[in-house]
Protein backbone atom coordinates (compact mmCIF):
# COMPACT_ATOMS: atom_id res chain seq x y z
CA UNK A 1 0.00 0.00 0.00
CA UNK A 2 1.28 3.37 -0.88
CA UNK A 3 1.55 6.13 1.73
CA UNK A 4 -1.64 7.78 2.62
CA UNK A 5 -2.64 11.26 3.70
CA UNK A 6 -3.20 11.67 7.60
CA UNK A 7 -3.73 14.63 9.28
CA UNK A 8 -0.69 14.51 11.01
CA UNK A 9 2.79 14.10 9.28
CA UNK A 10 4.60 10.96 9.24
CA UNK A 11 6.86 8.09 8.12
CA UNK A 12 5.35 4.65 6.81
CA UNK A 13 6.68 1.49 6.12
CA UNK A 14 4.16 -1.30 5.15
CA UNK A 15 3.51 -4.76 6.90
CA UNK A 16 4.06 -7.96 4.51
CA UNK A 17 1.05 -9.59 5.18
CA UNK A 18 -1.07 -9.59 2.21
CA UNK A 19 -3.44 -7.15 1.58
CA UNK A 20 -6.70 -8.68 1.95
CA UNK A 21 -5.67 -8.72 5.69
CA UNK A 22 -5.85 -6.22 8.18
CA UNK A 23 -2.24 -5.63 9.92
CA UNK A 24 -1.39 -4.57 13.16
CA UNK A 25 0.29 -1.63 13.62
CA UNK A 26 3.10 0.36 15.58
CA UNK A 27 2.48 4.11 16.14
CA UNK A 28 5.57 5.73 17.15
CA UNK A 29 6.04 9.26 18.91
CA UNK A 30 8.92 10.91 19.34
CA UNK A 31 10.21 13.24 22.13
CA UNK A 32 10.87 16.89 22.61
CA UNK A 33 12.90 18.18 19.78
CA UNK A 34 13.00 15.43 17.68
CA UNK A 35 10.65 14.34 14.14
CA UNK A 36 9.12 11.31 12.68
CA UNK A 37 12.25 10.31 11.42
CA UNK A 38 13.88 9.75 14.94
CA UNK A 39 12.13 6.64 16.36
CA UNK A 40 11.25 5.67 12.97
CA UNK A 41 14.88 4.17 12.99
CA UNK A 42 13.55 1.15 14.54
CA UNK A 43 10.98 0.41 11.50
CA UNK A 44 13.64 -2.14 9.90
CA UNK A 45 14.30 -3.72 13.14
CA UNK A 46 10.68 -4.80 14.31
CA UNK A 47 8.75 -7.52 13.41
CA UNK A 48 7.69 -7.45 9.62
CA UNK A 49 3.69 -8.31 10.00
CA UNK A 50 3.37 -5.04 11.61
CA UNK A 51 2.33 -1.70 9.40
CA UNK A 52 4.40 1.15 11.01
CA UNK A 53 3.71 4.81 11.22
CA UNK A 54 6.25 7.32 12.71
CA UNK A 55 4.31 10.63 13.63
CA UNK A 56 5.19 13.89 13.57
CA UNK A 57 4.31 16.23 16.58
CA UNK A 58 2.64 19.41 15.79
CA UNK A 59 4.08 22.10 17.81
CA UNK A 60 7.59 23.44 15.95
CA UNK A 61 10.29 24.57 18.57
CA UNK A 62 13.28 26.33 17.93
CA UNK A 63 16.34 25.99 16.77
CA UNK A 64 15.04 22.88 15.09
CA UNK A 65 12.46 19.78 15.87
CA UNK A 66 8.49 19.24 17.11
CA UNK A 67 6.99 18.60 20.50
CA UNK A 68 4.12 17.58 21.65
CA UNK A 69 3.60 19.75 24.08
CA UNK A 70 5.34 23.06 25.00
CA UNK A 71 7.93 22.71 28.47
CA UNK A 72 8.47 26.18 30.38
CA UNK A 73 12.20 26.03 31.67
CA UNK A 74 12.65 29.36 33.15
CA UNK A 75 9.46 28.42 35.33
CA UNK A 76 10.48 29.40 38.58
CA UNK A 77 9.59 25.97 40.12
CA UNK A 78 11.95 24.45 37.12
CA UNK A 79 10.68 22.75 33.72
CA UNK A 80 6.67 22.40 33.48
CA UNK A 81 4.53 21.14 30.85
CA UNK A 82 1.77 22.94 28.72
CA UNK A 83 -0.93 20.01 30.04
CA UNK A 84 -3.75 21.82 28.18
CA UNK A 85 -1.57 22.03 24.92
CA UNK A 86 -0.92 18.03 25.43
CA UNK A 87 -4.28 17.17 26.01
CA UNK A 88 -5.30 18.85 22.55
CA UNK A 89 -2.22 16.40 21.06
CA UNK A 90 -3.86 13.91 22.72
CA UNK A 91 -7.04 14.44 20.78
CA UNK A 92 -5.23 15.07 17.58
CA UNK A 93 -3.49 11.73 17.91
CA UNK A 94 -6.46 10.04 18.43
CA UNK A 95 -8.16 11.55 15.57
CA UNK A 96 -4.80 10.38 13.57
CA UNK A 97 -5.08 6.69 14.75
CA UNK A 98 -9.09 6.60 13.55
CA UNK A 99 -7.45 7.54 9.99
CA UNK A 100 -4.67 5.11 10.23
CA UNK A 101 -7.31 2.41 11.04
CA UNK A 102 -9.21 3.57 8.05
CA UNK A 103 -6.66 4.19 5.38
CA UNK A 104 -4.16 1.97 6.32
CA UNK A 105 -6.19 -1.45 6.22
CA UNK A 106 -5.48 -1.86 10.08
CA UNK A 107 -6.44 -4.20 12.89
CA UNK A 108 -8.61 -1.89 15.02
CA UNK A 109 -8.21 -4.23 17.99
CA UNK A 110 -3.76 -4.65 17.35
CA UNK A 111 -2.65 -1.29 17.80
CA UNK A 112 0.66 -0.90 19.57
CA UNK A 113 1.72 2.83 20.58
CA UNK A 114 5.96 3.19 21.02
CA UNK A 115 7.24 6.42 22.49
CA UNK A 116 10.03 8.00 23.56
CA UNK A 117 10.03 10.62 26.35
CA UNK A 118 7.63 13.21 25.95
CA UNK A 119 6.21 10.59 23.14
CA UNK A 120 5.76 7.92 25.81
CA UNK A 121 4.20 10.71 28.43
CA UNK A 122 1.44 11.29 25.49
CA UNK A 123 0.99 7.44 25.20
CA UNK A 124 0.44 7.06 28.04
CA UNK A 125 -2.31 10.04 28.52
CA UNK A 126 -3.63 8.49 25.37
CA UNK A 127 -3.74 4.52 26.08
CA UNK A 128 -5.35 5.70 29.86
CA UNK A 129 -7.88 7.76 28.40
CA UNK A 130 -8.97 5.54 25.38
CA UNK A 131 -8.32 1.92 26.58
CA UNK A 132 -10.62 0.72 24.08
CA UNK A 133 -8.87 1.44 21.29
CA UNK A 134 -4.99 0.69 22.47
CA UNK A 135 -3.74 -2.46 23.10
CA UNK A 136 -0.35 -1.90 24.23
CA UNK A 137 2.11 0.65 25.26
CA UNK A 138 5.75 0.71 25.16
CA UNK A 139 7.28 3.79 26.94
CA UNK A 140 10.60 4.03 27.08
CA UNK A 141 12.03 7.14 29.16
CA UNK A 142 8.83 8.86 30.58
CA UNK A 143 5.99 8.62 32.96
CA UNK A 144 2.70 9.31 33.85
CA UNK A 145 1.13 12.44 34.19
CA UNK A 146 -2.32 12.57 35.05
CA UNK A 147 -3.29 16.17 34.43
CA UNK A 148 -3.40 15.47 31.27
CA UNK A 149 -5.75 11.86 30.86
CA UNK A 150 -9.50 12.08 30.61
CA UNK A 151 -11.55 12.82 33.31
CA UNK A 152 -12.94 9.56 35.51
CA UNK A 153 -10.19 7.60 33.77
CA UNK A 154 -10.31 5.28 36.50
CA UNK A 155 -13.30 3.56 35.35
CA UNK A 156 -12.24 2.78 31.91
CA UNK A 157 -11.87 -0.99 31.05
CA UNK A 158 -8.29 -1.52 30.75
CA UNK A 159 -8.70 -5.42 30.52
CA UNK A 160 -7.36 -5.78 27.21
CA UNK A 161 -4.48 -3.06 27.76
CA UNK A 162 -0.93 -4.14 28.48
CA UNK A 163 2.03 -1.63 29.26
CA UNK A 164 5.67 -1.82 28.95
CA UNK A 165 7.89 0.71 30.42
CA UNK A 166 11.32 1.27 30.66
CA UNK A 167 13.49 3.76 32.22
CA UNK A 168 17.51 4.60 32.23
CA UNK A 169 18.71 4.22 35.84
CA UNK A 170 21.29 7.50 35.19
CA UNK A 171 19.07 9.44 33.48
CA UNK A 172 19.58 13.11 33.97
CA UNK A 173 16.23 14.26 31.94
CA UNK A 174 13.50 12.44 33.72
CA UNK A 175 14.49 11.44 37.14
CA UNK A 176 14.34 7.26 37.44
CA UNK A 177 12.18 7.90 40.37
CA UNK A 178 9.47 9.26 38.47
CA UNK A 179 9.01 6.18 36.39
CA UNK A 180 9.36 3.81 39.13
CA UNK A 181 5.81 5.00 40.29
CA UNK A 182 4.60 3.78 36.53
CA UNK A 183 4.10 0.14 38.01
CA UNK A 184 2.01 1.28 41.13
CA UNK A 185 0.21 3.46 39.54
CA UNK A 186 -1.10 1.40 36.84
CA UNK A 187 -1.44 -1.61 39.46
CA UNK A 188 -3.85 0.51 41.57
CA UNK A 189 -6.10 0.64 38.31
CA UNK A 190 -5.86 -2.90 37.52
CA UNK A 191 -3.17 -3.05 34.51
CA UNK A 192 0.31 -5.01 34.27
CA UNK A 193 2.68 -3.36 33.72
CA UNK A 194 6.00 -4.66 33.41
CA UNK A 195 8.74 -2.63 33.96
CA UNK A 196 12.35 -2.63 33.29
CA UNK A 197 15.40 -0.26 34.17
CA UNK A 198 19.02 -0.14 32.55
CA UNK A 199 22.26 1.51 33.34
CA UNK A 200 22.01 4.08 30.63
CA UNK A 201 21.06 8.28 30.79
CA UNK A 202 18.04 9.08 28.50
CA UNK A 203 18.24 6.88 25.98
CA UNK A 204 18.07 3.28 24.67
CA UNK A 205 20.22 0.60 25.43
CA UNK A 206 20.77 -2.83 23.66
CA UNK A 207 19.63 -4.72 26.13
CA UNK A 208 16.63 -2.23 26.51
CA UNK A 209 15.82 -2.75 22.72
CA UNK A 210 16.13 -6.34 23.35
CA UNK A 211 13.62 -6.17 26.07
CA UNK A 212 11.16 -4.87 24.46
CA UNK A 213 11.01 -6.77 21.57
CA UNK A 214 10.91 -9.93 23.64
CA UNK A 215 8.06 -8.29 25.40
CA UNK A 216 5.98 -7.37 22.21
CA UNK A 217 6.43 -11.35 20.89
CA UNK A 218 4.87 -12.64 23.78
CA UNK A 219 1.87 -9.92 23.14
CA UNK A 220 1.74 -10.90 19.59
CA UNK A 221 1.63 -13.93 17.83
CA UNK A 222 2.80 -12.33 14.63
CA UNK A 223 6.81 -12.06 15.69
CA UNK A 224 8.69 -14.60 14.03
CA UNK A 225 11.87 -16.05 15.39
CA UNK A 226 12.98 -16.84 11.90
CA UNK A 227 14.58 -14.63 9.93
CA UNK A 228 14.38 -11.46 12.64
CA UNK A 229 17.56 -9.80 12.93
CA UNK A 230 17.49 -9.42 16.93
CA UNK A 231 19.87 -6.69 18.76
CA UNK A 232 21.56 -9.06 20.10
CA UNK A 233 21.39 -12.77 20.55
CA UNK A 234 19.79 -15.06 23.43
CA UNK A 235 22.83 -16.73 24.32
CA UNK A 236 25.46 -13.74 24.70
CA UNK A 237 25.56 -11.03 26.77
CA UNK A 238 27.91 -8.72 24.29
CA UNK A 239 25.46 -6.76 22.04
CA UNK A 240 26.15 -7.75 17.73
CA UNK A 241 27.92 -4.68 15.23
CA UNK A 242 24.38 -4.84 14.14
CA UNK A 243 23.46 -2.96 18.09
CA UNK A 244 25.33 -0.35 17.34
CA UNK A 245 24.31 0.55 14.22
CA UNK A 246 21.24 0.83 15.16
CA UNK A 247 21.61 2.78 18.61
CA UNK A 248 24.01 5.40 16.44
CA UNK A 249 20.70 5.61 14.35
CA UNK A 250 18.75 6.51 17.35
CA UNK A 251 20.68 7.88 19.83
CA UNK A 252 19.84 11.02 18.47
CA UNK A 253 16.60 10.86 20.85
CA UNK A 254 18.53 9.33 23.20
CA UNK A 255 21.36 11.71 24.31
CA UNK A 256 21.80 13.31 27.19
CA UNK A 257 23.19 16.30 25.59
CA UNK A 258 20.33 16.74 23.22
CA UNK A 259 16.97 18.75 23.97
CA UNK A 260 14.77 15.54 23.08
CA UNK A 261 12.58 15.20 26.27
Amino acid sequence: MKKQELSLAHNYSASDLPTTEKSPVIIMLHGYGSDENDLFSFASELPSKYTIISLKAPYPIQPYGNAWYAIHFDNVDGKWSDDAQATASREKVIICIDEIVEKYQIDPNNITLLGFSQGTILSFSIALSYPGKIKNVIGLSGYINAAIIKKNYQYNDFKNLSIYSSHGNLDQVIPVDWARKTEPFLKEIGIKCDYSEFSVGHGVSPQNFYDLKTWLKKRSNCFSEKGTNYPYSNNSAVPKEETYRLLRNCIKFGSVTNTNY
